[in-house]
C-alpha cells in the first residue's frame, strides 16, 4: 500500500511541476508580446511622423527638372515615404506574429531602411532659406528614437528571458511538446 502512495505522490508532484513550468513559459511569452505592443506603439509614431510631414506626391512630381537641389530633396522625401510604407507593412505582419523569428528579422531590416532614409534626408544640404528637414521634426524624431531604444531594450530583455526558459531542462521538454518556439530580438 505504501508503494502506491509513493507512486501517486510522485505523479502529483510531477503534474504540479509541469503545470507550474507551463504557466511560467506562457507568462514569459505573454510578457514578450506585451513588451512588443509598447514598442509597436512607438514604431507607429515613426510612420505617423513621416506621413504627416512628407510633401504630397503631386507636389514632389511637379518639381522642375532644372532645380537639381529640389529634385534631390524630392527623391529623398520619396525614399523616406517608401521606407515608411515598407516599415508599416512589416509592422502589421509583426503585429500578428510578434515573436516570430523571420517576421522580426524583416521588421529589423525595414526599421534600418527607415532610419537610413531619414538620415539621408537629414543630411541633405540646406535650401536657400531653411533646411530640407525642419529642426522641430529632427528633435521629434530624436526624442522618439530615445523612447524606442528603451522599449526595444525591454523587449529584447523579455525575449532573452523567454528564450532562456524554453532552453532549460526540464522545461525544454514542455516547450517541445507544446510548440514553444524561440523568439527573435529586435
Amino acid at each position: 500500500m505504501s508503494n502506491s502512495v509513493m507512486v501517486w505522490f510522485a505523479v502529483a508532484v510531477l503534474l504540479f511541476w509541469a503545470m507550474g513550468a507551463y504557466n511560467r513559459l506562457v507568462r514569459l511569452r505573454s510578457q514578450g508580446i506585451h513588451a512588443f505592443a509598447a514598442l509597436e506603439g512607438l514604431f507607429n509614431q515613426y510612420v505617423l511622423i513621416v506621413k504627416t510631414n512628407c510633401p504630397q506626391t503631386d507636389e514632389l512630381r511637379s518639381i522642375n527638372d532644372s532645380d537639381q537641389d529640389q529634385k534631390i530633396s524630392a527623391e529623398a522625401w520619396n525614399g523616406l515615404a517608401a521606407a515608411a510604407e515598407q516599415f508599416n507593412a512589416s509592422l502589421k505582419v509583426a503585429h500578428a506574429q510578434p515573436l516570430n523569428g523571420p517576421t522580426m528579422s524583416a521588421l529589423v531590416t525595414a526599421l534600418a531602411t527607415l532610419n537610413l532614409s531619414w538620415v539621408r534626408l537629414r543630411d541633405l544640404p540646406f535650401d536657400v532659406i531653411e533646411p530640407v528637414l525642419p529642426n522641430h521634426l529632427q528633435l521629434q524624431w530624436d526624442q522618439l528614437a530615445l523612447q524606442v531604444d528603451i522599449a526595444r531594450s525591454e523587449f529584447n530583455r523579455r525575449v532573452d528571458n523567454y528564450n532562456e526558459a524554453i532552453h532549460q531542462f526540464p522545461a525544454l521538454l514542455l516547450a517541445w511538446v507544446f510548440g514553444f518556439k524561440p523568439a527573435q530580438p529586435i
